[in-house]
């Protein structure tokens, strides 16, 4: 039998392995392996194993597994940089990541120094004749923990996933009564406890340009593992603002005039896996809003961004559909999206400036960071103002054997017969309006009293050149519930 020793201890470490990070998270091969083996004589010790840390590193992942646990054998995880103590998991942890941002609760994030790092294994029991061997994979620059503080989708399946891209914390300019009743720094938890409570799939918590909040988010994630926490950052200019999403690592956002330009800064975004969007773009500005309209410089490539914060729930529920239908006449592709610019999350449902209020709800085939910005980029998107969890609104279309879908191009010859579809749920009573280019196309369908789903359908005659659709729900007095992202017509990607 002791013959067989080696090898049960290799499939027992491999089933520790693959049972730990799961067989449906993907994993990028690691850049360095570290295997060893624990005798009895080192129970009771530490030692370290050096690995090095190549320069333009600015984020270390180690996966730690270890056999002999069937024998009581116990190793403790812990890590020095080149000069300091950086953390300390004891057993508690197979997992960590350490960036220069964020890190996993029981290590400190900061900046990562080129040069010899150790890893500390502390013994505290191995017996005399016990055998423990450790498989340490590290990983430098980690794409998926950059993007994610989530190490695997928190749903799966085809579905519209709703949250809130826009909020503040006290990271920023976030405030709420305190114990006392004092108006105070908002904590970062209660941002996503609001969340939570109010049935929201995701949320993007968007610090005024700042990445600190991120720390916190990694440490909340793995509690609040119903709501995903997508990394968010509202860059703030002299000459408007813009959402980023999807990235942890820093991002100058310091434009002007021979600085930063900000189609740079945009493929910075790009390049790291994130995704932009144009923020409340009609709001008030000089004293009133410092830097808050959009008016960015005329060689700004639109293309760069992804979607438009069509709504925005701060203090006045604040609407940018003319600047959103001016490029979409210019032939960019922007999908809609909201946020509530929340900046108190204890504050009661419903706007202005309520966690939720405006909606924006994503399809996406998981709730997983990169679902849900695929599901931005495909302009599967739409915004739902009065926060529910059943109003849906899709778009349709078809002209002769082509087809398309909300956020697609149906490409056909022009002058063409258009028929179109538009799909609604949760919306009995209201008014649906199509709109051709930013007009009404026709005449408004209501939606019947009984259902859950309906369709309204329209046939129209689409002239020739590039145009475009989108659809809003509103109820009989006119209020705005439902708007669509566009459906492109022979506009190329």
């Amino acid at each position: 039998m002791s013959s067989l020793k080696p090898w049960t201890e290799s499939v027992c470490l491999l089933f520790l392995i693959f049972s730990a990070l799961g067989l449906a998270q993907e994993k990028t091969a690691p850049d360095l392996v570290l295997t060893g083996k624990i005798t009895g004589a080192q129970n009771k010790t530490y030692f370290e194993v050096p690995f090095t840390v190549p320069t333009a590193t600015h984020r270390i992942s180690v996966d730690f597994q270890y056999t002999g646990k069937e024998e009581r054998a116990t190793l403790d995880l812990g890590v020095f940089d080149p000069k300091r103590f950086r953390g300390e998991s004891g057993g508690n942890k197979s997992h960590f990541t350490i960036s220069e941002t964020d890190a996993t609760p029981s290590y400190l994030p900061g900046a990562i120094p080129a040069g010899q790092w150790h890893l500390l294994i502390a013994v505290p029991n191995v017996r005399p004749q016990g055998v423990a061997r450790y498989r340490a994979e590290i990983r430098f620059n980690s794409r998926n923990e950059d993007a994610s503080f989530a190490t695997m989708p928190l749903a799966t399946g085809t579905r519209w996933y709703r949250g809130d891209l826009h909020m503040h914390t006290a990271h920023s300019d976030g405030s709420c009564a305190s114990q006392s009743g004092k108006m105070v720094p908002c904590p970062v938890f209660l941002s996503v406890q609001t969340a939570a409570a109010r049935g929201l799939d995701f949320i993007a918590i968007t610090d005024h340009n700042a990445d600190s909040q991120y720390d916190a988010e990694r440490e909340l994630q793995p509690y609040f593992d119903h709501v995903l926490l997508i990394p968010g950052r509202e860059m703030t200019t002299f000459h408007g603002h813009l959402n980023m999403f999807g990235v942890t690592q820093f991002v100058d956002y310091r434009l002007g005039t021979g600085a930063l330009d900000l189609n740079a800064v945009l493929r910075d975004i790009e390049s790291k896996g994130g995704i932009a969007s144009i923020n409340h773009a009609e709001a008030p500005n000089g004293e009133v809003c410092m830097g808050c309209r959009w008016e960015a410089a005329m060689e700004t490539d639109v293309n760069l961004f992804a979607a438009v914060e069509v709504i925005n729930g701060g203090q006045i529920m604040l609407t940018s559909e003319k600047y959103w239908d001016a490029q979409l006449r210019d032939g960019h592709r922007l999908a809609a999206i909201g946020g509530s610019d929340s900046h108190n999350a204890t504050h009661p449902p419903g706007p202005p400036g309520s966690i939720g209020w405006p909606t924006t709800a994503v399809e996406a085939d998981e709730l997983s960071v990169a679902a849900i910005l695929r599901g931005i980029r495909a302009g599967r998107t739409f915004v739902d103002l009065t926060a529910s969890h059943d109003k849906q609104i899709d778009i349709e279309a078809d002209s002769g054997s082509a087809h398309a879908r909300m956020g697609g191009t149906l490409t056909n010859a022009a002058p063409a017969r258009v028929h179109i579809g538009i799909p609604t749920a949760g919306c009995a009573g209201s008014v649906v309006h199509l709109l051709l280019d930013g007009k009404e196309a026709a005449a408004p369908a209501s939606v019947a009293m009984s259902g859950v789903g309906a369709s309204s359908t329209f046939d129209l005659t689409v002239g020739p050149g590039k145009h475009w659709l989108r659809s809003e729900v509103r109820d009989n007095s006119g209020t705005l519930l439902l708007v669509s992202s566009p459906l492109y017509i022979n506009l190329p990607k």
